[in-house]
């Protein structure tokens, strides 16, 4: 904590200062110069978008097929968290706020215009009606399915995994803890997080600015206010981020809890409505088809690239890739909002809910208001709706006005409208706070409502003078390096995730299985000092050697001709019982050394192990099975060790079925 003029302040300088000056530098460029801003970001962008667009969907692709994998894998059973934590939300609570964060004001403002767009579009257009109405609702499910939460959850995994199973910050920079180990504590940590809070801040402030002139043409229309000027916005936005700044200051547990609860009931209650008083057997229909029509073109959507249909790549272009892009860049605000509020929940639960729940509503959503304006435009609008497709701020409530109870139905749109600029802000504001302050347990109210005025400030601004579209290119083209960002977190979880799964399945030392407390003692002063070279070297040339002298002894004695062998580089001795028609029996063992980590050399409860490295005597079998250390047996134990092998290698030949595997001639001993 710092402290000027008496303002207590948990910022971290590295990343917040940086931030800052880029943000507040390309919001002035684009509100200053927003045609000349926007022209060179819009030739940026278009430029990633037709020659690097494989990226985007290379990446996606991956992002679904591997949180799939995880879903149904064992890592499934992993928790976020420790293994006896519990959630910290309730199902429906966590669902909502999820839900309200991730999709938010979008859900009301493409869910009329996306598939009227779909529809009205050409490549679409000039086919039948039907086929029109099919392809927009299939395209509107994969635009906001299972692909755009696949890179929600993806960041939002790896942020609750490291954050709260490896005690790390709740941070970007920790999900690369693999890759960057303790540097993510300094410059490459502070970049990583930099980038993060400048992308979040840019996705909340273009896609609340277009909240606001959504709200504004409701309220227009309605006759609220007379008219769309910026006036009216600024009232509006005033009053609507004094409520997000409320609402973030009172924390998650109680203002965006509340208010993601209110938002989920009064969305549900209005898709009800337009549900029974649009045309319903159509819309169930319809639904149930286009859910078939999504799960039947999975793949081909996928993969898709248009590469071979010319005439649709502008389509493809400003539409699937400017999307996936899109969901990428908000991947850190959300991600980060989602890992905060997930804590207890097991991976295959998180994701399950993550991936499939959010995506059936979604359908259900965009079915209900999207088929009902297709429906409406084709049989009662004679293509009035069709005419306003490119106007997505009136067209939802230009569309209402063809059902029953228009006004109630406008105002509660509204109404949903703004709970959901509440929603996103206040969460915006809690998220862009934690990574500001590298994830501070506790922050002043003025640092976190001085993020909600800076949003509210700079949306204005740039509304003002025309400069959203400028801050949404720049927004896009972030996603392209955090794109490689998010590989990277996959990588970084599969390690991780491998090491989590092996640490909690060790189990015992085979070595340990015949200890008694005989020798307890000599057992403990073995454990906690590591063995050196010499000390191996001692335990081969003794106890080892010893055993298996003795036990050839016996072996010749019992008719069977044993051989020892025994060398020094690497040190070992092994016996073995040569065979004529089947692989021979070997057991060995030989000097073996492992690294130590830094951490374990240095800790003053563990003993030194010696120039960063420790020894140990290694069991080997001729057939290449995974060996073990064998330093704390006794010569006895050790003879009986040999023998459980040998016996189970006198089972194995004497069974036919095992002819392919024992044969000298099929499989030669591998040594």
């Amino acid at each position: 904590m710092s402290k000027t003029k008496n303002f207590r302040s948990s910022l971290s300088m590295g990343v917040t200062i940086p931030s800052l000056i880029f943000i507040v530098g390309v919001c002035l460029a684009s509100a200053i110069f927003p045609e000349a801003v926007n022209k060179i970001l819009n030739d940026i962008k278009a430029f990633i978008f037709v020659n690097l667009n494989w990226v985007y969907v290379w990446s996606v692709t991956i992002f679904v097929l591997f949180l799939l994998f995880l879903m149904v894998s064992k890592f499934g059973d992993i928790k976020l968290g420790r293994n006896d934590s519990s959630p910290d939300y309730s199902f429906f609570s966590w669902i909502s706020m999820l839900f309200a964060a991730g999709m938010g004001i979008g859900l009301m403002y493409f869910s009329v215009s996306e598939p009227m767009q779909h529809y009205t579009n050409e490549i679409f257009a000039k086919n039948s009606y039907v086929n029109a109405a099919k392809n927009a609702q299939l395209y509107t499910f994969f635009h906001w399915g299972i692909h755009a939460w696949a890179i929600y959850g993806l960041v939002g995994l790896a942020l609750s995994y490291f954050a709260y199973r490896y005690k790390l910050p709740l941070s970007l920079r920790s999900c690369l803890y693999p890759l960057l180990k303790d540097r993510i504590q300094g410059n490459w940590g502070n970049a990583i997080d930099v980038f993060a809070l400048c992308s979040t801040f840019f996705g909340i402030t273009t896609t609340l600015g277009f909240g606001v002139v959504q709200v504004n043409s409701g309220l227009e229309i309605l006759g609220i206010v007379p008219s769309t000027d910026f006036i009216y916005q600024v009232f509006i936005v005033v009053i609507l981020v004094s409520i997000s700044v409320f609402s973030a200051t009172t924390g998650v547990d109680k203002g965006v809890r509340i208010l993601s609860n209110i938002n989920i009931g009064v969305v549900i209650l209005l898709m009800v409505f337009v549900l029974f008083l649009g045309p319903t057997v159509y819309l169930i229909g319809s639904f149930t088809e286009g859910i078939g029509n999504y799960i039947s073109n999975f793949f081909s959507l996928t993969f898709n690239t248009h590469v071979y249909e010319e005439e649709s790549l502008p389509w493809f272009y400003n539409w699937t890739i400017l999307y996936w892009a899109w969901w990428i860049s908000w991947s850190p605000f959300v991600g980060l909002f989602i890992a905060k509020i997930s804590k207890g929940r097991t991976i295959r639960e998180f994701i399950a809910a993550v991936l499939i729940l959010p995506s059936i509503f979604n359908f259900m959503w965009m079915s209900v208001f999207g088929n009902s304006a297709i429906w409406l435009d084709s049989h009662v609008a004679e293509g009035a709706l069709s005419a306003l497709a490119t106007d997505p701020d009136s067209l939802m409530f230009r569309f209402l006005e063809y059902l029953p109870l228009t006004k109630l139905i406008s105002f509660m749109v509204i109404g949903i409208i703004m709970i959901f600029f509440v929603t996103s802000a206040d969460s915006g504001m809690f998220v862009m706070n934690s990574i500001a302050t590298k994830n501070a347990k506790i922050s002043p109210k003025w640092q976190i409502a001085g993020w909600g005025g800076l949003l509210a400030v700079l949306a204005l601004f740039l509304l003002n003078a025309g400069g959203l579209e400028a801050l949404q290119s720049m927004t896009l083209i972030t996603a392209l390096p955090f794109s490689l960002i998010i590989l990277m977190m996959i990588f970084c979880l599969v390690k991780a995730l491998s090491i989590d799964k092996k640490y909690y399945e060790q189990e015992f030392s085979v070595s340990t299985v015949p200890w008694s407390g005989k020798f307890w003692k000599e057992r403990l002063k073995q454990i906690v000092n590591a063995d050196a070279r010499s000390d191996v070297d001692e335990f081969i040339n003794q106890i080892a050697a010893e055993a298996i002298h003795e036990l050839q002894q016996e072996f010749m004695m019992n008719g069977v001709e044993a051989k020892v062998t025994q060398g020094s580089e690497p040190k070992f001795v092994e016996i073995e019982i040569q065979y004529d028609l089947v692989n021979n029996f070997l057991y060995g063992i030989r000097r073996e050394s492992r690294e130590v980590p830094e951490y374990f050399q240095s800790e003053e409860n563990l003993t030194d192990s010696g120039e960063g490295g420790a020894y140990f005597p290694l069991a080997y079998f001729g057939d290449a099975r995974q060996g073990y250390d064998v330093r704390f047996f006794t010569r006895e134990e050790l003879i009986a060790d040999i023998l459980k092998h040998y016996e189970r290698f006198v089972v194995i030949i004497s069974e036919g079925k095992n002819e392919m595997f024992i044969s000298s001639n099929a499989n030669r001993r591998i040594r």
